[in-house]
């Protein structure tokens, strides 16, 4: 602490501790003004702002980064990252050890809904309590005062919530007070917190201070969003409403700057940009570009440091950050899809990694159409716990429901025999062939009483697998969702159509308004020529007559204008699904499944317009599509508006941000994309996660305006 102990005279100085979430955590320092510019600011505040420092830690632990045993590639993901950095951080911020014989000390957790997003994809209830978590609350609930236990808090910064957190100070709520903050805090509100503990005598209970930089949700090891809370902020309609302000669109360019600057301080990377001209995207890129170089140039402050960069994942290289608009492809978000995954999305309430089933009751609705009674709900979390969800996430529904039961046979298989050994331990009478047959079967029963938690475990994820699964069905048939992949398929990849798609929007048995709807704008997105007025005026009828809302074909007719998108449309490739036949093998007597009538549609990797830009980036491919890309690197020291990038090697690693909202068909076919690129690695990430309701919705109000 040398640096914090040689300030001049009349300067006071505060040290917050910004935790990298990473292999290496490094304390950063950061020092406030002198105290002439802080004159209206009283001088028992100032006192408590210095004493807001690094207690507790050695010296030399300051200035030297810890270092994590190494892992494996897996372990370097912004998963991993995450979840150490937010063990660090329930552990008081010191590093978490595990397999430490001593009792945690128990304490309560505080957080905002921007915590408890960003913690719980991530940690178990069971997890928080072994770290000595025996509560946890949130910031603006009704709370009772535990006096004697300390208090660790991970919130945002905002007015309201500091406000709260001088509250609390000033009921003396709890022992200490350990304060975390998700995004970096300014001076004005940390002078807040100092004025309230100062007022409330509680200066020694506020222990630690700590930005965290951890504004940002990870769902999966290559997987990230931005906000799940006030996500309407930077949304699609956000950024693309006809009447937004310069002001609005500034804060909503600064909110994913924000998050992205934090994701990228947890991977101890920093990135080189590429991003389209023209767009948000490109204002994204500019104004990140300025941020991280800017840290970067604060050598003291800076939060890459030579120790850090390298840390993790991106060792040997830099990652190659491809920020692109969510306007190069409006198709992809309404296509409806076959993999398990974003068919449990698209058609469930699949939420944060957790999916809300509501219990059949025997009731269906009224031929009125009115939503019959109130019925339970059931949640089940999707993890990457769970293997059968990790293994097939990506696999064609049909392939999914053979699969579960397979699991469901093998289950009841070991089932019988744990059953049979024990009839066996239970036989009676001195014949001697028992006894054999008691001995031989002694080993083989220990065995199987030993399994019986993996066999129960095994039975819970089948039971859950199944109950998600049929719901998922159900929704297929009922809609008719296998002929709607199938035709969108072919519109997208230009293959000659076997049905007029005035046909399916007018069968009253084929899906809902919305699906027809969504079938309809993409097949105007994607034609090379939209059609003649006469011809649009002969479909919005049957799509009006279907019951469908017309103001997202307003939006989407509009942006195609805008866009000039009639002379370019977007490709999606030569490829489509092949049908292989109604499916027999999971129609076996006794199934759980009865997909009579459902198409077995086997997918064909194609490359969507994101994977294809990424594609092109990655790999240094000239193509025109991509060649005009502004190029970034924050760490020159002149900014350079050059398209020409100065690296001409293929990158081995890359994230891909969506500005405007991305979804699991994208995820999917990049995580398809890249199995067969050894060595090579993807992260996906977007401002906003939204299935095709979601984006109608966001549509329809544009198209509103």
């Amino acid at each position: 602490m040398e640096a914090a102990k040689t300030f001049l005279p009349n300067t006071e100085c505060t040290v917050k501790e910004s935790i990298i979430g990473g292999k290496y955590k490094f304390p950063v320092c950061t020092f406030l003004t002198p105290v002439c510019m802080m004159a209206k600011q009283p001088h028992s505040a100032r006192l408590l702002l210095l004493k807001m420092r690094l207690r507790n830690l050695p010296e030399e632990q300051c200035f030297k980064a810890t270092c994590l045993p190494e892992k494996s590639k897996r372990d370097t993901s912004p998963a991993a990252l995450g979840k150490v950095a937010l063990k660090r951080m329930l552990n008081f911020n010191v590093p978490h050890v595990k397999n430490s014989t001593g009792e945690p000390v128990w304490k309560v957790l505080i957080y905002d809904r921007f915590g408890q997003d960003i913690i719980s994809p991530l940690l178990s209830v069971k997890e928080l309590r072994d770290m000595g978590i025996t509560l946890h609350l949130l910031l603006h609930s009704d709370r009772d005062p535990i006096p004697d236990v300390p208090a660790v808090y991970f919130v945002m910064p905002t007015e309201e919530n500091i406000d709260r957190m001088c509250q609390d100070l000033r009921n003396q709520l709890y022992e200490s007070y350990y304060l975390n903050f998700i995004s970096a805090i300014s001076r004005s509100k940390l002078e807040d917190i100092a004025n309230a503990a100062l007022a409330a005598s509680a200066v020694t209970q506020v222990a630690k201070v700590f930005d965290q930089y951890l504004n940002f949700i990870t769902l999966e090891d290559d997987m990230f969003v931005l906000c799940n809370q006030n996500k309407e902020l930077v949304s699609y309609r956000a950024i693309n409403r006809p009447d937004i302000t310069d002001t609005e669109m500034e804060t909503v360019m600064d909110t994913i700057v924000d998050s992205l600057f934090c994701f990228f301080v947890t991977l101890g990377a920093v990135p080189i940009i590429r991003c389209s001209r023209g767009t948000a995207a490109e204002m994204v890129a500019v104004k990140l570009d300025k941020k991280l170089r800017e840290n970067l140039r604060d050598a003291r402050n800076s939060l890459f440091t030579g120790d850090t960069l390298g840390a993790g994942q991106f060792s040997f290289q830099r990652p190659l950050l491809v920020l692109v608009d969510r306007n190069i492809d409006l198709a992809t978000p309404l296509h409806h899809t076959w993999t398990y995954q974003a068919l449990v999305h698209d058609v469930l309430d699949f939420h944060l990694n957790r999916v809300n089933l509501e219990e059949s009751s025997g009731m269906e609705n009224s031929p009125a159409g009115a939503r019959p009674k109130r019925k339970n709900k059931k949640s089940y979390d999707l993890t990457p716990v769970d293997k059968f969800w990790q293994k097939h996430k990506g696999s064609p529904f049909p392939e999914v429901a053979e699969s579960v039961q397979q699991e469901l046979e093998s289950y009841r298989a070991q089932e019988d025999e744990v059953k049979r050994l024990k009839s066996i331990m239970g036989l009676e009478g001195e014949d001697e062939g028992a006894i054999s047959m008691l001995s031989d079967n002694t080993a083989k029963l220990t065995s199987a009483v030993s399994s019986l938690p993996e066999l129960l475990e095994k039975k819970r994820l089948i039971d859950l697998h199944t109950n998600v699964a049929t719901a998922v069905l159900e929704h297929i048939k009922a809609r008719k969702l296998d002929v709607y992949f199938e035709y969108e398929e072919k519109i997208m990849s230009k293959t000659t159509l076997d049905k007029s798609l005035l046909d399916i929007i007018s069968d009253p048995d084929a899906g809902t308004p919305e699906d027809k709807m969504r079938l309809f704008l993409i097949y105007y997105i994607s034609a090379q020529q939209a059609p003649s007025e006469a011809d649009l005026e002969q479909y919005k009828k049957a799509l009006t007559d279907a019951g469908c809302n017309l103001n997202p074909l307003q939006y989407i007719k509009q942006w195609k204008a805008f866009a000039k998108m009639a002379s370019a449309p977007t490709s999606y490739g030569n490829t489509t699904a092949k049908p292989m036949g109604l499916l027999s093998r999971v129609m076996n007597t006794g199934s759980q499944f009865v997909m009579e009538g459902v198409k077995n549609l086997v997918l064909k990797q194609q490359n969507l317009p994101v994977t294809r830009i990424l594609d092109n980036l990655m790999e240094m491919k000239s193509n025109p599509e991509t060649d005009d890309y502004r190029y970034f690197d924050p760490k020159m020291l002149r900014g350079n508006d050059s398209s020409v990038p100065r690296n001409k090697n293929p990158f081995q690693e890359a994230i891909v941000f969506v500005v405007g909202g991305g979804n699991y068909i994208e995820y999917q076919n990049l995580v398809d994309y890249i199995k067969g690129k050894q060595g090579k690695h993807i992260l996906y990430g977007c401002s906003e996660l939204f299935n095709a309701t979601q984006f109608i919705k966001q549509l329809s109000q544009l198209g509103q305006k």
